[in-house]
């Protein structure tokens, strides 16, 4: 613990002017979330083009398992400790823009005029992209929140605001370029091209922020610090890898005002959301006036909020709640469980229409 007050209470650290370190984690925050939401929004547009296949299921295995397999490798490999950040980060993002563009250039290189007479092994190659959307997610997520969990909380609060946002910000996008064109199967065509470009041109942009982040004076104190400290800690060097659950921005962002001091409140209070279950049960089995729209809307609202605050909430105190050479592997370890966790709803999500 001390040495995480050390990195927090330095009267002599530099101020992070204009905040722009805070901005930038907001926004590769963003960035790491939005690949999969461009890929899972659009999915009106894949299931056109596959309307035999269950598009959204098998999206969710793939990149839950992906995403968790590299989990898996970064936690039995050290050899995974010795890339730098700025290379697990670059190359994260290099794979989100090639995810995003399969689609894409399987449409332009395509010699068919009609958008349904896709090429051989199209959908292989779709479900492909997807994978390494996967692979990205875990690569990038492990290495942005490892990254925050040493610093200030602040810029961990900053990561899970941005993850918040970018469903937002992805759906707007997708209503944008829908509204814009007419629902023809050109139109679909077109919308999806122009929707995944502009996520695309955000990922680019993603990829300046992180670099542009190592050379912020701010960065460069706080890094320099916490390698002085490493130095002074035995044990194995782990780094984190967090998985990502998409909440609202409401819940997520609240921790910009307000973190509870005791973790272990926190996990009571991520215990008691299984009262959620009842609820919707008498919601759907209840009273006729609970039948209604309104109950339900509330406790989604509930559910999503909650699930978004404490998610935040216990990634933003665990790192700080244990000595600092624990730090990354107390991640590792609430990630693991996170991870496998989503990728056992996914699996069960699939079962559930056969």
């Amino acid at each position: 613990m001390e040495a995480v007050k050390l990195v927090t209470s330095d009267p002599s650290e530099r101020r992070d002017t204009y905040r722009v370190a805070y901005i930038i984690h907001f926004l590769l925050g963003a960035g790491n979330l939005l690949p999969w939401n461009a890929l899972i929004t659009a999915v009106d547009y894949f299931a056109y083009l596959y309307p035999t296949k269950h598009i959204e299921k098998v999206f969710s295995v793939a990149y839950m398992i992906s995403s968790v397999m590299v989990l898996l490798v970064m936690m039995s490999w050290g050899s995974w400790s010795k890339t730098t950040l700025r290379l697990r980060m670059n190359l994260g993002f290099s794979m989100f823009v090639m995810s995003l563009m399969v689609a894409p250039v399987i449409d332009w290189t395509s010699s068919n005029t009609k958008l349904k007479e896709r090429p051989s092994g199209a959908y292989g190659m779709t479900v492909a992209a997807v994978v390494i959307c996967g692979l990205a997610d875990g690569l990038v997520g492990g290495s942005l929140i490892g990254s925050a969990g040493k610093l200030p909380k602040q810029y961990m609060q900053a990561v899970f605001a941005g993850t918040a946002s970018s469903g937002i910000l992805i759906s707007i996008l997708r209503i944008i370029t829908k509204a814009s064109l007419p629902q023809t199967p050109k139109g679909l065509k077109i919308s999806a091209h122009l929707y995944f470009m502009v996520a695309t041109i955000f990922l680019l942009c993603c990829i300046i922020f992180s670099n542009l982040q190592h050379k912020l004076p701010v960065m460069q104190q706080y890094h320099q610090r916490l390698h002085q400290e490493s130095t002074l800690c035995t044990g194995t060097k782990f780094w984190a890898v967090a998985g990502k659950i998409k909440g609202p921005a409401i819940g997520k962002s609240l921790t910009a005002f307000y973190v509870p001091q005791s973790i272990t409140r926190a996990i009571w209070a991520a215990t008691a959301r299984l009262l959620f279950y009842p609820l919707f049960v008498v919601s759907l089995h209840g009273p006729k006036w609970l039948k209604t729209e309104l109950p339900v809307v509330v406790l989604t609202f509930l559910l999503g909020f909650s699930n978004g605050y404490l998610t935040s909430v216990l990634m933003i105190l665990a790192p700080k709640s244990v000595p600092y050479s624990e730090s990354e592997l107390s991640a590792i370890v609430m990630t693991g469980f996170l991870g496998f966790g989503l990728v056992g709803g996914s699996v069960l999500g699939w079962f559930w229409i056969l």
